[in-house]
């Protein structure tokens, strides 16, 4: 990920955030079972799925302790 992407992630609210976080997870569900199905073909995808969750998750809870 890039920096300005980064830097764009961090200047999301806390909503935005969280509806991030659960637009993620509905597209790494179906991803998953995509998966199964032998539909996918860039299997990356899934990481950097994973990974994306991951980093609003952790801007998140930075706000939460800042807090």
């Amino acid at each position: 990920m890039k920096k300005k992407d980064i830097q764009a992630l961090k200047a999301k609210s806390d909503a935005e955030l969280a509806r991030l976080i659960k637009d993620d997870r509905e597209k790494l569900r179906k991803l998953r079972f995509d998966l199964a199905a032998g539909k996918v073909k860039n299997v990356k995808a899934l990481h950097e799925t994973k990974h994306a969750i991951a980093r609003a998750k952790t801007f998140l809870q930075e706000r939460t302790l800042a807090q």
